[in-house]
């Protein structure tokens, strides 16, 4: 650990909450919020970033009551909010549709949007790909990511949801392009995360995903909201509970080699609830990994299903 990091460490804020429909709710996520430092001015545009990955697994996607309190309290503030992503399939109205999110922010004045207009942001491996002027153009992006288990990345949060802001088909292409050359994937994850205006977090694991995912996975009550200004403590917070190790997480172990700061433990504060207020010793992670690259039928299949469902609109 570095003297700097002893001095400035990362907050992570856990805060303990049985059930989404809780009273509690809107009151966690400003203490969360607040906890970890989080501050805004009026007018700011904010885009509020859940994981939206599917309409087949309400599961698979950040939770409509993590999402609407973020919301609301970024309007309280007086923050202009978009709220977008860019599912795997199809559009965010429908998944927003198909995880009972879209009344709910229509009583706030405010709709799904999909993340669009792609512009090309260049690799530092020499390749390139499209990522989202929408997102790039907000003041800042408030990141609402899924706390899952992963079928390619072993484990999946912060850092990963912000492959979210590669537009359309183009994040289905990535596992083809990037998944045959180790390190890759992990790298542009990386790449597209720092190059977007990330301005906090806020992690659904109120009830996580484990065994499987990114979508077809279990429930598992861990019980908690967690926040962090930093993408990457607040996963290392999450990997640590968890009591992985970087030898199972190449996207932890990539961070570190590039000594992102909060990829180190000991770079982090908790300001809220310690870890050990959370039970993980039934939480199951994928063993053997499937592989990073998608099978060319595989990718066909999955571009019919995107123009199928834009149809549908």
């Amino acid at each position: 650990m570095t003297s700097s990091a002893s001095k400035n460490p990362i907050p992570v804020g856990f805060f303990r909450i049985l059930e989404y429909e809780s009273t509690l709710m809107d009151a966690a996520t400003a203490m969360v919020l607040e906890e970890t430092g989080f501050k805004i001015n009026p007018g700011t545009k904010v885009l509020v970033k859940p994981n939206m990955v599917t309409s087949r697994n309400q599961l698979a996607c950040t939770h409509p009551n993590v999402i609407l309190s973020v919301c609301r309290y970024l309007i309280d503030c007086g923050a202009r909010v978009t709220v977008a992503d860019s599912p795997s399939y199809g559009s965010a109205a429908q998944v927003a549709k198909s995880i009972e999110l879209t009344s709910g922010l229509s009583k706030l004045g405010l709709k799904a949007k999909t993340l669009g207009r792609p512009v090309s942001l260049n690799l530092s491996f020499g390749k390139e790909i499209g990522i989202s002027r929408d997102a790039l153009e907000s003041d800042i992006i408030l990141n609402l990511p899924k706390l899952k288990a992963h079928c390619q990345f072993r484990m999946t949060g912060a850092v990963k949801n912000m492959f979210g802001c590669v537009v359309g088909f183009r994040k289905a292409f990535a596992h083809t392009r990037f998944g045959e050359n180790p390190g890759q994937m992990e790298k542009m994850i990386i790449e597209v995360t720092r190059a977007m205006p990330l301005g906090f977090n806020v992690m659904d694991g109120v009830y996580a995903m484990h065994e499987d995912g990114p979508i077809n996975g279990k429930p598992f009550a861990l019980n908690l909201l967690a926040a962090s200004p930093s993408p990457w403590a607040l996963d290392t917070s999450i990997y640590m509970l968890l009591g992985l190790s970087p030898k199972k997480l190449l996207l932890w172990r990539e961070g570190i080699r590039q000594q992102i700061p909060g990829c180190d433990p000991s770079e982090i504060k908790y300001t809220v609830e310690p870890p050990d207020n959370f039970d993980t010793k039934n939480f199951k992670i994928p063993g053997e990994l499937s592989p990073m690259e998608f099978e060319p039928v595989r990718l066909v299949k999955g571009r019919i299903k995107s123009l199928m469902s834009m149809f549908k609109r």
